[in-house]
């Protein structure tokens, strides 16, 4: 029998990562088998779930995913002892219009796999209000149910005691209380946490986490909230088409935004990938049916990107004949130019004309759903694409032809269409499912 629990919280940057890491890695030290996921769209945590568990970790998420593809993927928690889903922004945070099969919130992940949850709360400037938050968020919605909290940087014993006090007046479990605690700090930069193939020490770092967890947290008890599960292997796999046979992907600090189920699912369905570095100026392999360019983190190196020039070359003549896809950072790459964050232009390789700037700001975020105007790699025009957009580059010049038209949450049409150009197609957006 599998045991599954919800990590969450009521917003953002309260803990929830470091809470789920901590005791995935305590567990496996007592020699439990724990399995993570991620609910939302966030590529970076499940790597970081990874390394805490020794199993990969996937994205679920009721936005851009149905019921099946959702039950396809937990599927691979059968054989765990117990698995934990992290959550994303606030526990009821989604959009406003529903999708695949909710809105994107952790609580729809909640209620339709039966998992409790623990909240981690932050009763940072407050003391008694924590525990009206704590019981709105408990109550809010009937199918969602609440196992207990773990209190996080409480300032004092005496401002723990408080909200301690006020939690179980609310009949409130409180699983722990975590002091602020520096050392376990995760590095952050712009999209998100510094990915955990870029920290040497990040496997001494979740060890120092899971050590203070279980000095302040009764992990034990957490354990006994959580709910048995006993899920049967789905029998439907992922609806999702491999864009080629055999596929070179570009992979390295530049480029490896990359939601694990895509791959997985490439794979499944017999797909070959080849992986190449860009950074290290090495070109795809030419005998690919494909090139995938994943997005990342191209801003803060395209000044080496745009001195290698056996990547460009080769990247170049793959495009005579084959096609290229770029997601996001990869479109990006696939343009004529990128402009960084000092004002610097950098040329990038030019099979589209996409002109962007990290000198001129601006977030872009959310859910996106796009039905192309065009074949892509993997996906026939009249296609519609679910996927998720965030960066922070500003669109100078989009001369291609586009190659979609895309949708927000709630069904504005965004100029972000994505474009294509010979064998070169790109988006904006990374791709999570293709409707069914």
């Amino acid at each position: 029998m599998t045991a599954g629990l919800v990590i969450s919280a009521p917003a953002s940057g309260v803990g929830k990562t470091t809470l789920t890491l901590a005791l995935a890695r305590a567990w496996r030290n007592r020699g439990l088998n724990v399995q993570c996921f991620k609910s939302g769209p966030d590529y970076i945590d499940p790597a970081f779930h990874a390394v805490a568990t020794g199993r990969a970790s996937v994205n679920v998420d009721s936005w851009a995913m149905d019921r099946t593809t959702i039950a396809h993927l937990v599927s691979r928690g059968t054989d765990a002892d117990v698995v934990l889903a992290e959550g994303s922004m606030g526990l009821f945070d989604g959009v406003a219009a529903r999708g695949a099969s909710g809105t994107g919130a952790t609580a729809d992940i909640a209620e339709m796999l039966g998992w409790p949850v623990v909240l981690v709360i932050d009763p940072s400037g407050q003391a008694q209000t924590a525990a009206a938050i704590a019981a709105g968020l408990r109550d809010y919605r009937a199918g969602v149910r609440l196992a207990g909290v773990v209190l996080n940087r409480v300032a004092s014993s005496r401002h723990e005691d408080l909200v301690r006090r006020a939690l179980l007046e609310a009949d409130i479990a409180v699983f722990g209380a975590l002091p602020r605690h520096a050392e376990i700090s995760l590095p952050k930069r712009h999209l998100g946490l510094v990915q955990a193939e870029e920290q040497a020490e990040i496997g001494s770092l979740i060890d120092e986490a899971a050590r203070f967890v279980s000095e302040h947290v009764d992990v034990d008890a957490v354990l006994r909230a959580a709910a048995d599960w006993s899920p049967q292997p789905a029998a439907n796999g992922l609806n999702v088409t491999p864009p080629g046979q055999r596929i070179a992907l570009a992979r390295d600090a530049a480029f490896s935004f990359v939601y694990p189920h895509m791959l997985e699912a490439w794979r499944a369905a017999g797909a070959e990938i080849s992986t190449f570095s860009p950074l290290a100026d090495e070109a795809p392999d030419a005998s690919a049916d494909v090139c995938w360019l994943p997005g990342g983190y191209p801003e803060l190196h395209a000044g080496q990107l745009a001195a290698n020039a056996r990547f460009r070359s080769g990247l170049l003549a793959f495009a005579e004949t084959g096609p290229v896809h770029g997601e996001c950072g990869g479109y990006m790459v696939l343009g004529a130019g990128l402009t960084d964050a000092e004002g610097v232009r950098h040329e990038m390789t030019g099979l589209l004309g996409l002109e962007t700037s990290f000198a001129r700001r601006r977030m872009h975020l959310g859910y996106r759903l796009a039905t192309l105007a065009a074949p892509m790699p993997g996906h026939q025009a009249g296609a519609r694409l679910r996927g998720h957009e965030f960066h922070y580059s500003t669109i100078l010049a989009q001369p291609d032809t586009p190659l979609a038209v895309v949708h927000d949450a709630t069904g504005a049409v965004i100029a972000e269409t994505g474009s294509r150009r010979g064998h070169a197609t790109g988006t904006f957006f990374h791709l999570i499912a293709e409707d069914r």
